[in-house]
């Protein structure tokens, strides 16, 4: 098994354009390749404005579109995608959807959003669960790297759900999200952190890129996390695509020096397995 790969977080911004934001995206993970990455990730909602009164029209017109053109990007560049996530129908049901890819195109896990975004803060109220339906399952898949997991945005505030993920073999977690400009500056690095820290394994945060005067005004800053804390890379609010090299080894080191994953105490507390 490979312990050290390159993951590319590709940080773009939604365009009201479904196909610009398309053609935008498809570019990205080929500069994200021609750049030596392994996996590729895309933000939440990389395809779909992220307000409520597009994602069921954009789940209607472009989800299976959307599938197949992320599975033709995975195999055309030979890398692992971790497509971000876009609306996904299922009957009547609308579900926040991540799908991910291996380096055939081939779909080798979905993560349906299990937390939903219900909130009211100073200057905003937003509840996802007027539009979109909970998922029910812990995501951890297999790479050639070993397992990994996938959540999205709202699903890093449950501690339980990473926990579960660590325990059953993750070694590197996705996080694609839309932090807002309140929870963004206040909560997102120190949240990225502390789930890598908790588990000591990697954490990579996909942010979008900022679209000001949008409805929905997303933080950036997208952010690649060690299993000791250490940032590894940021990213600003732009557009850009963000590198970083993972010696997964670390992952055993840092246990080893402050093994507080090690020493779980399973007759006290447990959670999945």
């Amino acid at each position: 098994m490979n312990d050290t790969l390159k993951i590319a977080v590709c940080q773009l911004r939604t365009e009201l354009d479904a196909e610009e934001t398309m053609k935008k995206a498809a570019d990205f993970v080929r500069r994200a390749a021609e750049g030596g990455a392994d996996f590729v990730i895309l933000p939440e909602m990389f395809n779909c404005p992220y307000a409520k009164r597009y994602f069921r029209r954009f789940a209607a017109v472009g989800q299976e579109k959307t599938v197949a053109a992320m599975s033709g990007w995975a195999r055309e560049n030979a890398v692992y995608l971790v497509g971000g996530s876009v609306p996904e129908t299922e009957g009547e049901r609308l579900y926040n959807s991540c799908y991910v890819f291996d380096r055939e195109g081939k779909q080798i896990a979905k993560h349906r959003k299990v937390h939903l975004f219900d909130v009211d803060i100073p200057g905003m109220r937003f509840h996802e669960s007027e539009t979109f339906t909970p998922g029910k399952e812990i995501t951890v898949f297999d790479t050639e790297f070993g397992k990994m997991g996938a959540a999205i945005c709202f699903d890093v505030r449950f501690p339980e759900l990473f926990r579960a993920m660590a325990v059953r073999g993750a070694r590197v977690i996705f996080l694609p999200a839309q932090f807002n400009m309140a929870t963004g500056p206040a909560h997102w690095a120190d949240t990225l952190k502390i789930r890598a820290v908790d588990n000591e394994l990697f954490f990579v945060g996909a942010s979008a890129a900022r679209y000001e005067g949008f409805d929905y005004e997303c933080w950036g800053h997208s952010m690649v996390i060690d299993p000791f804390g250490t940032t590894l890379a940021a990213a600003d609010e732009t557009e850009q695509i963000l590198f970083a090299d993972l010696d997964l080894g670390r992952i055993d080191e840092v246990r080893a020096q402050l093994p507080t994953f090690l020493h779980l105490r399973r007759d006290v507390y447990t959670v999945a397995e």
